[in-house]
C-alpha cells in the first residue's frame, strides 16, 4: 500500500516546523504518547464495555442505560486519539506512509467506523424492543466485530514501533 500518499507530501509533512519541534522537545513526543494511550483507553475502554454488554455479559444493565454511560466516554478518547495520532505520525511521515503496517491500521480504523455507524443507524435504533436484555444476533456480530478490530488495531500500532 505504499505509495498512497507521494513521498513529496509526505516529507514536506515531515519537515514542518511543528513535526521538528516535536522530534526535537524532550517532552512533547512523549506527552502526545501518552495523550495518545489515555484517548486509546478511553475509547477501547468504553467499547469494550458496550460490547461486552451485547455479548450477554452483565446482562442486568440495560443496553441503553450503559450506552448512554459508557460511549460518551469513547467519543472523548476519540477526541484525544484523532489530534495526537496526526501529530505523532507528522514526526515521521515518510516511514509511516510507506509501512504497510500503518495502511493496515487505517484500514482497520476505517472498518471500526462503518462498525459503529452500521450499529448505530440500524441494529441499536431499535433496542428499546430487546426482548428480556437479550441482544440480538447482528448486534453481537457488531460487538464480536469492534472488538477483535479494536484489538488488530491496537497491535499494529504498537508493532509500528518496531
Amino acid at each position: 500500500m505504499s505509495g498512497l500518499i507521494p513521498v513529496e507530501w509526505l516529507q514536506r509533512i515531515e519537515n514542518t516546523g511543528l513535526a521538528a519541534t516535536i522530534r526535537q522537545s524532550n517532552w512533547l513526543y512523549p506527552g502526545l504518547e501518552i495523550v495518545h494511550i489515555v484517548g486509546i483507553v478511553l475509547l477501547v475502554g468504553g467499547a469494550f464495555l458496550f460490547d461486552l454488554r451485547l455479548l450477554n455479559f452483565s446482562p442486568k444493565i440495560p443496553v441503553a442505560a450503559l450506552a448512554t454511560h459508557v460511549l460518551p466516554w469513547s467519543r472523548r478518547g476519540l477526541l484525544l486519539v484523532v489530534p495526537s495520532g496526526l501529530l505523532l505520525f507528522s514526526t515521521n511521515a515518510e516511514s509511516l506512509g510507506n509501512d504497510p503496517m500503518f495502511w493496515l491500521k487505517m484500514i482497520l480504523i476505517v472498518v471500526a467506523g462503518v462498525n459503529v455507524a452500521v450499529f448505530h443507524r440500524i441494529t441499536f435504533r431499535s433496542s428499546t424492543g430487546w426482548q428480556g436484555g437479550k441482544t440480538p444476533s447482528g448486534a453481537k456480530a457488531a460487538a464480536i466485530c469492534s472488538m477483535v478490530v479494536w484489538l488488530a488495531t491496537i497491535a499494529c500500532g504498537r508493532l509500528l514501533a518496531y
